[in-house]
């Protein structure tokens, strides 16, 4: 059965001395190399990114009022209640 390899890329970076101490210092802590210290760090972070910006939390507060305006919308406000009126309009009125 073949084996598949798996590919990796290569980045490069400059770290200041003391940086690297201690990142040095982390990952022996944790038994890994410095690559795989660095690596493993970077993806927690990318990961974290991502989820803090596709990710909306609420405080308690915020939750009860989202929820209560979702059931009990408030009334339409004059201007929205023309701007539909007027979209109506344009999507019925033939081009």
């Amino acid at each position: 059965m073949p084996q598949t390899a798996n590919r990796t890329a290569r980045i490069e970076a400059r770290i200041a001395p003391d940086a690297l101490r201690v990142v040095r210092r982390a990952a022996r802590i944790q038994g890994r190399s410095i690559s795989d210290f660095l690596v493993t760090a970077a993806q927690e972070v990318a990961h974290r990114t991502i989820d803090e910006a596709q990710v909306v939390r609420l405080s308690v507060e915020d939750q009860r009022r989202f929820v209560k305006l979702i059931l009990n919308p408030p009334a339409f406000a004059p201007a929205l209640k023309r701007a539909k009126r007027a979209h109506a309009r344009l999507i019925a009125s033939p081009q």
